[in-house]
């Protein structure tokens, strides 16, 4: 948890959404020092009740209206599906005079819709962030300080291997997501993004893009299998190959979802299912751990409070964003761009 601030009043966030992923944001906002878990909006009564029971000190209601009587937000987090965002964030922004509106990825449903909604809020002199979290999972923070150092030399190859195995048989995702089933664009859409942000943190942005895509299994809609690479000028490819149909060593295979490989002129990284690094020196056969720590809490390596304490620091510090809206579109251009790779069978140009 963070130093406390006592000289900063704590600032009130109101969360909208209160589905399967909302549970670590209201948690991680509820564990930050900086900021105070307010208000939660939920259209669905039968959420509503549940909610009033479990948090008591927090408001509860069915519209962000009725909780900007009551107080006034520093911060807006929208939880909630991709068609729903354009017209949360025009209400988030309508409805506060000042508030810094987080928005959940997908971010919008399509590039289209996010280039305007982003644009339309920046001409209104607002501050939109897109909740891209994977970025700040230690494990990448990690490795970043370490090609930083180049530990590996210079970087020409590297892989991740999403395997969540949880995409198999006519019931996948009901438990937790089902609209997953339903979304025409899906893998990359909905989980491939994180890679591309990664990607595009790890090792800067590409030159070129191919992908293939495919779909497994027929009780869904979008493509469920396949990969994307990155084609960099200095000679790098960076490839994400997911199949959520697969799976991977590991004792929760949601933590990390995956394995990543990266190979240097000096050696190679690797991250495994439980988080670990190991590093191996060219020419040499046996990995060396590289230590660090991390905190194990809700998800991904409790990456949703880090990035949530990245805005709140932005907000009491002044630190740089990350994730803001307009910066983000270049990775929804580069998700058309892998579509139309593997539409068109070409290696797309950026």
């Amino acid at each position: 948890m963070s130093a406390p601030n006592s000289t900063l009043p704590l600032l009130n966030v109101v969360a909208i959404g209160a589905g399967y992923f909302s549970r670590f944001h209201f948690s991680a906002w509820q564990r930050l020092s900086q900021t105070s878990l307010s208000a939660i909006v939920e259209q669905d009564s039968a959420r509503r009740t549940s909610l009033k029971a479990e948090f008591r000190h927090v408001q509860v209601a069915a519209t962000l209206a009725e909780v900007v009587q009551e107080m006034s937000p520093d911060i807006v987090d929208i939880i909630t599906p991709p068609h729903t965002h354009s017209e949360q964030i025009d209400s988030a922004i309508r409805l506060t005079e000042r508030a810094l509106v987080v928005c959940q990825k997908p971010f919008c449903g399509d590039s289209h819709t996010a280039t305007r909604v982003a644009e339309k809020v920046a001409a209104a002199g607002r501050t939109l962030v897109v909740h891209e979290n994977f970025r700040f999972q230690p494990w990448y923070r990690q490795i970043k300080q370490l090609l930083q150092r180049k530990a590996v030399g210079t970087v020409l190859q590297a892989e991740f291997r999403l395997r969540p195995g949880d995409g198999q048989g006519v019931n996948a995702y009901l438990d937790r997501q089902p609209y997953f089933q339903t979304m025409p664009r899906f893998l990359i859409h909905e989980t491939g993004i994180h890679w591309i942000d990664v990607f595009r943190y790890l090792f800067g942005e590409p030159q070129a893009v191919s992908a293939d895509l495919r779909t497994i299994n027929p009780a869904i809609k979008g493509e469920d299998a396949g990969h994307f690479s990155f084609h960099y000028t200095d000679g790098l490819r960076a490839c994400f190959n997911g199949n959520r149909h697969l799976d991977h060593a590991a004792d929760n295979p949601r933590l990390t979802m995956g394995e990543m490989l990266i190979e240097g002129t000096r050696g190679t990284i690797n991250l495994n299912g439980d988080g670990e690094i190991h590093l191996r020196k060219f020419g040499q056969k046996h990995l060396q751990p590289h230590r660090y720590s991390f905190d194990n809490i809700d998800f991904g390596g409790d990456c949703v409070f880090q990035l949530n304490k990245h805005i709140a620091e932005h907000l009491t510090e002044g630190k740089l964003l990350q994730n803001d809206a307009m910066a983000y579109l270049e990775n929804l251009r580069l998700e058309d761009l892998v579509y139309r790779a593997a539409g068109e069978n070409s290696l797309q140009q950026v």
